[in-house]
């Protein structure tokens, strides 16, 4: 049987002792988190949070699925039209290159359409192709059509008269 990778609904804030017992039963797994700043009174503050409230990927075969209910701290697998919903692999690699390069992100929900594929939203006057769109000086913004969510992130530029940010090893040019 062929691997797909699947969404584990878990219970509130159970995120990572769910990823953990995933891993220690050697069940691939993914669990992306957020690096958040806070500016407190005297100095700032750096944390980690889910980036997807009660949700898990794992990477398992379909007969697995039972096995994981099994788990604590696991509600169920999320379902699309009575099936276990798989997102596609290119979905997963750009949240993992979303995160290693951003910051303070933001998740949107969006409308699902299991047939599109990650890529860039189109915005008024600045789109590039290849799941990241860049607008407004300031965001970077990807899709995931399979789960029904936009990642959106600020992007701060080193030089203002040159403005670049790199995305999925990826040169990109700012507009003004």
């Amino acid at each position: 049987m062929q691997k797909n990778w699947y969404i584990i609904y878990t219970k509130p804030k159970c995120e990572k002792k769910v990823a953990t017992l995933l891993t220690k039963r050697k069940i691939e797994n993914f669990f992306p988190l957020n690096y958040k700043e806070i500016n407190s009174f005297r100095k700032r503050k750096s944390f980690q949070e889910p980036l997807f409230k009660s949700y898990i990927f794992t990477n398992i075969e379909e007969n697995e699925i039972e096995k994981i209910k099994t788990i604590d701290g696991v509600v169920n697998i999320v379902y699309w039209k009575g099936m276990p919903a798989v997102i596609k692999e290119e979905e997963i690699k750009v949240i993992k290159d979303f995160i290693t390069d951003y910051q303070d992100i933001v998740v949107e929900k969006t409308a699902v359409n299991v047939k599109d594929v990650a890529r860039a939203i189109n915005a008024s006057r600045y789109s590039i192709t290849g799941n990241v769109l860049i607008s407004k000086n300031t965001m970077a913004k990807v899709n995931l059509p399979s789960i029904g969510y936009t990642l959106v992130a600020k992007v701060e530029p080193a030089d203002s008269l040159h403005p670049e940010a790199t995305f999925n090893e990826k040169k990109l040019l700012l507009q003004s």
